[in-house]
């Protein structure tokens, strides 16, 4: 995603300018991101960056203040509280009209900078009087910064391949931080897949003075959260209702038309139902299927309809699939291998998105704070495919899960799933356009952290914040059946029909048990799939990957290189991949796993 890159160093500005135009170019990906460079010798500052055009942060980077001796270099959004800029104007500060520019001067408002910042962004901030120069992150860690840390050099980079392409002797995977990738479906703690790059810890703010760093700072920890006494359930609820609809507007400020992603849940839905939208000035979409409209489209277009904006449905069919190999190499490419291949879909809506709306509007983290229910944890892959070695990698990374499992709830959520399990696909979305949830928002969870204890799992606070917000939108159900009115017994009825529906598909695509792969092969010629497939997901990787995307999968886990691999047992690796493609096996979760490692290898490893 777009970001910050470059190196602090006491080196000769030949050689470091030198590596500084090389990992800008690393990151550069698309025509409408634009970049550049800042340079501060005397402090051995070399910063470059990447930024969507007419996106928050682009701007005239470096931003100084009135004295030219603070420079910030920005990425990211920031969400302030309303009023901050005439504030900052009457007490003599000069800002620009929209965008970045009032951050530099909240630094010399607040020594606190940047613990009052509210929003996903990293960036670099050089005070002259000081004679420092600091490194920051949101509190999440979610606009991530790499790093690395040679003799001579600490280098940065919103994108590890920058790192990468000027330090190449990096290109090792790490043992351990492989066996979480392939257990747990992404790196834990503040490890990357290559040996010898970390990242940035949340709420970091380090200091680097004379080209080398000084303190390496935090400014918020989640215990301060957790600290909180926990609220009555009204009072949590009525708290929670406030705060969500006092900061919903910042997050449809700016200049860029704003789209909104729209599902049949509840998250987007409580979005709905308190922004109120004029008509027509929220266009809305949602993801489809090539077999059926799904109930995400049309519970989604019912919701579209009563607020009066307009609706489209951004379907993933044939042309998707021709182009299957294309956008499963951009994508893990592009997220440094954070993404998984079954999440290349997201590269394609995303494209499509843009040219709706270049900011899009999401429900995303927040059914993860309010119901504390887990979206990752660790996955068995079959018998046979791995290699021993591995195998000890994957136990490790289960206890390291089942460790992080014992913290807050919110915590977890927050500040371990989000920036770790969540990343991928955000790092995907944001090289097309800027991706916003409310429900990161920092007053949002510190409230989050002090609800009921005895009623977290019992009461879901959103069906009555959807019917609060807007009885109309209360009265319709979700896409798995929650909420709505009509007759109680209808009710139940269409519930247990969805339930079944859901578990039926995710049978046949996912979670197919061998003996009922077994079974369904027999039947393969009726194609009973078509009765169930497309009621409530778009994508469907078991019969793509046994059907249309068939030969790509031959060739690139049955090559030579790719069966070579020391982590893999090519005895358990060759009936893997022939089961599925007969159609009497279900590996599709094992053919997402080795199809990433494999690219992972060929983009990064493999051009040591």
């Amino acid at each position: 995603m777009p970001g910050i890159v470059g190196l602090i160093t006491k080196r000769p500005r030949v050689a470091a300018e030198r590596e500084l135009l090389r990992m800008v170019a690393a990151v550069h990906h698309e025509s409408f991101h634009g970049t550049g460079t800042w340079v501060d010798e005397p402090f051995g500052v070399y910063v470059g960056w990447t930024v969507r055009n007419n996106s928050f942060a682009d701007c005239g980077m470096p931003m100084w203040n009135e004295r030219r001796d603070c420079a910030l270099v920005f990425s990211g959004e920031e969400f302030p509280e309303p009023g901050t800029a005439r504030r900052l104007r009457e007490r003599g500060h000069r800002l620009d009209a929209e965008g970045p520019s009032y951050l530099v001067h909240l630094y010399e408002e607040d020594r606190a900078f940047p613990a009052g910042l509210n929003g996903r962004f990293h960036g670099l901030l050089t005070d002259r009087k000081l004679g420092t120069s600091t490194l920051f992150n949101d509190r999440y860690g979610m606009h991530r910064v790499y790093y690395h840390e040679s003799k001579d050099s600490f280098y940065f980079a919103a994108e590890a391949k920058a790192i990468l392409a000027v330090r190449p002797a990096l290109r090792t995977m790490d043992a351990r931080s492989l066996g979480e990738l392939v257990a747990c479906g992404c790196v834990l703690a503040n490890r990357t897949i290559f040996e010898g790059i970390q990242l940035l810890p949340a709420a970091a703010a380090w200091v680097f003075r004379d080209g080398s760093i000084q303190q390496r700072g935090t400014y918020f920890l989640p215990r301060e959260w957790e600290d909180q006494a926990p609220l009555e359930p009204e009072l949590y609820y009525q708290e929670l209702r406030e705060v969500f609809t006092r900061n919903l507007p910042r997050y449809f400020n700016g200049p860029e038309r704003i789209g909104m992603s729209l599902t049949g849940g509840l998250d987007t839905r409580v979005i709905m139902a308190w922004r109120k939208a004029s008509r027509r000035s929220l266009p809305c979409y949602t993801f489809g299927g090539m077999f059926r409209d799904s109930q995400d489209v049309l519970v989604a277009r019912q919701v579209a309809e009563i607020c009066e904006q307009s609706h489209e449905v951004i379907s993933v069919g044939s042309e998707f699939l021709s182009r299957f190999p294309y956008y499963a190499e951009r994508s893990v490419y592009l997220t440094d291998g954070s993404a998984d291949v079954s999440r290349c879909p997201d590269l394609y809506v995303s494209e499509a998105a843009r040219k709706i709306a270049p900011v899009k509007i999401v429900g995303t983290y927040g059914s993860e704070v309010l119901t504390e229910v887990p979206m990752f944890k660790p996955v068995k892959s079959a018998r046979g495919l791995f290699s021993p070695d591995l195998l000890g990698h994957l136990r490790e990374a289960e206890a390291s899960y089942a460790e992080l499992r014992r913290l807050h709830p919110a915590t977890f959520a927050a500040f371990r799933q989000s920036p770790w399990w969540h990343y991928g696909v955000l790092a995907l979305e944001e090289t097309q356009l800027t991706v916003r949830s409310p429900y990161l928002d920092n007053e949002f969870i510190r409230t989050a952290f002090r609800a009921p204890k005895l009623t977290r799992a019992k009461a879901d606070v959103r069906l009555r914040l959807v019917t609060e917000g807007s009885p109309a939108l209360g009265r319709i159900r979700t896409d798995c059946g929650v909420g709505g009115s009509g007759r109680r017994l209808l009710g139940a009825a269409s519930r247990r029909l969805l339930a079944f529906t859901f578990k039926a598909e995710h049978a046949y695509d996912y979670g197919m048990p061998q003996w009922l792969a077994q079974i369904d092969h027999l039947f393969s010629p009726f194609h009973f799939e078509r009765a169930f497939l497309g009621r409530h997901k778009p994508f469907h990787f078991r019969v793509w990957y046994r059907n249309a995307l068939s030969e790509y999968v031959r060739e690139m886990l049955l090559d030579s290189r790719t069966v070579s691999r020391p982590y893999l047992e090519r005895g358990g690796l060759e009936p893997i991949v022939q089961g599925h493609l007969k159609g009497n096996r279900n590996y599709t979760t094992e053919i997402h796993k080795v199809l990433r490692l494999e690219l992972i290898h060929r983009l990064f490893l493999d051009s040591r």
